[in-house]
């Protein structure tokens, strides 16, 4: 009997990702043990490392390894992720991350091309559609373009081919030539190109050509027989027709460079303020480049082909009897309905495609619309969708090309999220699972954390006082662990609502801002009364109108009353007796490289540069302070001029931001390191200058070697390297800038570093930031205007911002937040609500009042004391605020 082989043991596959020794950013040194195949959220406060752990080590370590597997000639050609510092990471899958704030895609990107919706229509229209002859006949729906033959024409006879679906693509032969598929067309405006006629051309009356052109050009322009220095209102006729369309002619000029006074002889080409203008705007490639030229340009819709993008050919064919460019303005949800009724108008033989057609664009689309995109139609241009929106559509894409062993690291998916759209999210998140994949969701909604399989928690606080692992462990599980600082709020143990509001009777007792519109968009004509010195939440499901009413009515309205100018479309009236001002702050980066940092920003560092340029050894040296700016300063490290890192080219590998080898990224040289400050009067620095003279506090004078203190000081670039909170211990003796850094504590920034680049902060520690300037004047008069200033803030976080909301209302201020949290919603002292859908759905304010007349609203399916409109019922906000909002057990609401 032959000998049985002893069965095979497979080893097991792993089931956790192992991560060892994290220590990016501010992660002490962690380990930690993140579950695979699962759906994993990571909570924390704003600061404690949550997004140093799920995108700095976890997806740029997946990422790397993915990338390192590739050809170097592949690798070359793609942006890299650089090696996290970590110990190690084991068992990571492939990943890919969906981060909070996705690029802003080009002109010619719309929500049709990048959900690749518009591609299965192109191919509706070019398979199943009434194609037109060359003599402007229409045809029936045939399987001549499947086919690949030509077309007889039933009316003339003559032989066409149908166009495919690439040729009706308003990014090559479908595009209108008018506008070359872009929507719009694009004039200089002369009035923007000298804006103040008293200065002279020498002193810069000509704006591109400060902007963007060499300052030479007012030398060639004096060659072409302009005169330069006289105001430019008095220049002839002949002499502005020179400036704005005179001809390219080369003329021989001397031109003296301002700064170094050397002259040079050169031949250069005249170009006029039109021509510069057009010239820049033909070499822009980029966002950036477009910024610099759009201020001298007037945008219209293309006459030509209505905004459609398309050519007079491609919008000739007919699908039903609706040309693609009709299609592509419908909203998600009615084009989808319209398309599921294509396949019964076709003739039998195109039934079978037209079916094949339609489910493909159906299941691409039902994803979006389970995301809660459905009110945006396949025209919208890519750059006008919302972050929130443009993260949805990269979530959408992700799930249709059903990848398997995948790592998803999704970035605060619910940003712009009304909570009725949470449900779509989660079942497309349990869809990546389906296939395979593991999914790790940075995020703070308390809904989205319940539907989680683990909680992952870091911190327990913000930057020092964080980066440590605090639960981790199943969600049943860690909402019963003491050391959660999440779990009260998953679990509905926290209060809800933590400020004084106003009584309903005393919402309007300061006054009322009343706006009346016309209709817009898929916004119906409103009228909307907003209390004055109280806090105002818009609320509304995604596109139902709130951004129409707040920032393209109210805002330019009160903008165009402050500045006594005509009121823009959509709005026809206001009135206001307090509003002079208005502040719109959103969640925009701050600074576009890494030279802006929170002590420039917030006004710290222009003290602290006239602090030290104080001390004894700064005027030894005969410092100022200016010297001791590290962007122009003497003081600035000369390797890193300033910016406290280098790039290393590695060639075929990503280039390596390195911390200077000079400076240890402090950004200033040794001779800055010298110069120290003793607090409370005190100047270590002097002893490098040969004159030390200190009181000693006894009564004595102390010797150049013994300043009297234990302290020998702080220099300036160590300054900049403590906390916000450390930093205001330290300068308790300057008022100005203690005033400073406890204005960002009490903005709950205490945790960041003066040092740290604004570019690093998140969404609404920017937010937060740019409140800081206002903080501490009155603000009777003034409007703030906050566009989900929740976004990536924890509970407790949001307790922190609405303190801030309340200060600006005791000083006087009006505030109104567009918002989707709950938590903010119920602390309001008025609600606006729009709806009751979203796009041709919505456009309306379907109920208006405070938090809990809204919610006893929903409560009893009733109109309650007449204050809603007939509507107010379909609230959908109304329905989910009944159920956060703990009603009775709510502190007593005390009015102001």
């Amino acid at each position: 009997m032959p000998a049985t082989a002893p069965a095979s043991t497979a080893p097991s596959s792993p089931t956790t990702i192992s991560v060892r020794g994290a220590r990016v950013h501010n992660l002490k040194n962690i380990d930690v043990e993140v579950p695979l195949g699962k759906l994993v959220t990571v909570a924390g406060v704003s600061g404690s490392g949550k997004s140093s752990l799920a995108l700095g080590v976890l997806y740029a370590e997946g990422a790397r390894r993915y990338l390192e597997s590739l050809s170097t000639y592949t690798r070359r050609r793609l942006t890299q992720a650089a090696r996290p510092d970590v110990d190690e990471v084991l068992h990571v899958p492939a990943a890919l991350a969906l981060h909070q704030r996705p690029p802003v895609p080009g002109v010619r990107s719309t929500f049709g091309t990048s959900t690749e919706v518009l591609n299965s229509l192109r191919l509706a229209y070019s398979r199943l559609g009434s194609h037109c002859c060359p003599n402007g006949h229409p045809n029936a729906p045939s399987t001549d373009v499947a086919l690949e033959v030509p077309t007889t024409c039933a009316t003339c006879g003559v032989e066409f081919y149908g166009p495919g679906a690439e040729m009706m693509a308003f990014n090559s032969e479908g595009a209108c030539p008018r506008c070359e598929g872009t929507g719009v067309v694009r004039t200089v405006d002369e009035a923007s190109l000298v804006p103040d006629e008293s200065l002279s051309i020498d002193e810069g009356a000509v704006a591109p050509w400060q902007n963007l052109m060499w300052s030479l050009m007012k030398d060639v322009a004096r060659e072409m027989g302009v005169r330069t220095d006289v105001p430019f209102r008095e220049l002839t006729e002949q002499e502005r027709e020179i400036v704005f369309h005179g001809p390219a002619e080369k003329k021989h000029i001397l031109y003296v460079n301002e700064k170094t006074d050397v002259a040079a002889e050169m031949d250069f080409t005249y170009y006029s303020a039109v021509h510069t203008v057009e010239n820049a705007l033909s070499k822009v490639k980029d966002e950036r480049g477009m910024k610099r030229v759009e201020k001298f340009l007037h945008e219209a819709v293309c006459p030509d082909c209505g905004g459609s993008r398309l050519s007079e050919a491609v919008r000739s064919t007919k699908v039903s009897g609706i040309g693609l460019d009709e299609a592509c303005r419908l909203p998600l949800g009615e084009l989808v309905e319209w398309v599921a009724g294509i396949p019964d108008t076709m003739p039998e033989e195109l039934v079978a495609m037209a079916r094949q057609i339609v489910d493909e664009l159906t299941v691409t689309a039902r994803r979006l619309l389970d995301l809660g995109l459905g009110y945006l139609s396949l025209d919208r241009a890519s750059s006008t969708l919302s972050t929130g929106e443009r993260q949805r559509v990269q979530l959408a894409r992700a799930v249709r090309n059903r990848t398997t062993g995948v790592l998803y690291v999704l970035d605060e998916p619910s940003i712009g999220l009304h909570p009725a759209n949470l449900d779509g999210l989660t079942g497309v998140v349990r869809d990546l699972l389906a296939d395979g994949n593991s999914v790790l969701v940075v995020d703070h909604d308390v809904a989205l954390l319940r539907e989680a399989d683990w909680l992952l928690e870091i911190g327990p606080g913000s930057g020092q006082a964080g980066g440590e692992i605090v639960v981790n462990a199943p969600v049943e599980r860690a909402v019963a662990d003491p050391a959660s600082r999440i779990a009260p709020f998953i679990t509905g143990r926290a209060e809800v609502v933590c400020r004084e509001r106003a009584e309903a009777a005393e919402a309007f007792a300061h006054g009322a801002i009343h706006l009346e519109t016309a209709p817009i968009h898929t916004v119906h004509a409103l009228d909307v009364a907003i209390p004055e010195q109280r806090l105002t939440a818009v609320t509304g499901v995604s596109g139902s109108g709130k951004t129409t009413l707040v920032l393209e009515s109210l805002v330019p309205a009160l903008r165009a009353l402050a500045d006594d100018a005509p009121l823009p479309a959509p709005a026809t009236s206001i009135q206001t007796e307090q509003t002079q001002r208005v502040v719109v702050v959103d969640a925009s980066p701050i600074g576009t490289n890494v030279r802006s940092t929170v002590a420039t920003y917030s006004g710290v560092m222009d003290e602290l540069r006239r602090v030290y340029a104080r001390t004894p050894a700064a005027r030894q040296a005969g410092l100022k302070a200016g010297d001791f700016s590290y962007n122009t300063g003497s003081l600035r490290c000369d390797h890193c001029d300033g910016t406290g890192q280098i790039v290393l080219d590695v060639q075929f590998l990503p280039d390596v931001d390195i911390v200077c080898p000079q400076c240890g990224g402090s950004r200033y040289g040794e001779a800055a390191r010298e110069i120290r400050r003793v607090p409370g009067g005190g100047a270590a620095g002097a002893r490098a200058a040969g004159d030390r003279q200190a009181d000693g506090g006894d009564g004595h004078q102390t010797n150049g070697d013994d300043d009297g203190r234990d302290d020998a000081g702080l220099s300036l670039p160590e300054l900049l390297a403590l906390t916000v909170d450390q930093a205001e211990r330290v300068c308790a003796d300057l008022p100005r800038v203690r005033r400073h850094l406890r204005l960002l504590s009490e903005l709950g920034l205490g945790y960041l570093t003066l040092g740290e680049t604004t570019t690093a902060l998140s969404g609404g520690e920017a937010q937060r930031l740019k409140l800081s300037a206002d903080l501490g004047r009155d603000q009777h008069g003034t409007v703030f205007v906050l566009d989900e200033p929740s976004i990536g803030l924890h509970p407790l976080d949001v307790r922190v911002l609405l303190g801030v909301l309340d200060r600006l209302v005791e000083r006087g201020a009006s505030v109104v937040v567009i918002e989707h949290d709950l938590d903010m919603i119920a602390n309001a002292d008025w609600v606006i609500d729009m709806g009751p859908g979203g796009g041709e759905a919505g456009g309306r304010v379907v109920a208006a009042g405070t938090p809990e007349q809204l919610a006893a609203a929903a409560e009893r399916n009733a109109n309650t004391d007449g204050v809603f409109p007939a509507d107010a019922t379909s609230s959908v906000t109304a329905r989910y605020l009944a159920a956060h909002l703990s009603y009775a057990a709510s502190p007593s609401r005390r009015g102001r």
